[in-house]
């Protein structure tokens, strides 16, 4: 059984020690997106990866360095209709008490209400979206269980 969510929920990343991050959910979203203060590239072992800074609870909190392999670089259209190559890492998502790996792009989002978006890839199968409900999981306080 899928669960259903709300339109914007708290979640975390636990691989980043993002331990709650508000999101929005998204199913006009092909993938999902995160906010990076800064990123610098890098080899490890011959296969390209990327070290880069996450607000750990939200736009303004104290970030937390983190680093993931580079898994693809794609060309991502905004909803402001501006296209930019982007890299996408792989990591896990937790959403409630579940758990599972999706791609994510770093970019910035600054500018958004939202510092990560949660995309349609990463919910097939696994979530539905009522968009009358919000925070449907609690609180930030709550999300690191």
């Amino acid at each position: 059984m899928m669960r259903t969510i709300g339109w914007r929920e708290w979640l975390a990343l636990p691989q980043f020690g993002v331990r709650a991050i508000k999101a929005k959910i998204d199913s006009g979203a092909r993938s999902s997106a995160l906010h990076v203060v800064w990123q610098q590239r890098e080899t490890q072992g011959g296969a390209p990866w990327v070290r880069f800074a996450v607000e750990s609870d939200g736009l303004g909190s104290a970030s937390v360095e983190s680093a993931g392999e580079i898994v693809d670089e794609r060309d991502v259209t905004d909803s402001g209709g501006h296209t930019t190559r982007r890299p996408f890492v792989r990591t896990l998502v937790r959403v409630g008490e579940d758990e599972w790996p999706i791609e994510i792009n770093l970019c910035d989002r600054r500018h958004m209400r939202f510092p990560m978006l949660l995309g349609r890839t990463a919910m097939m199968g696994r979530l539905l979206v009522d968009p009358a409900l919000s925070f449907t999981l609690g609180g930030a306080e709550e999300s690191d269980s």
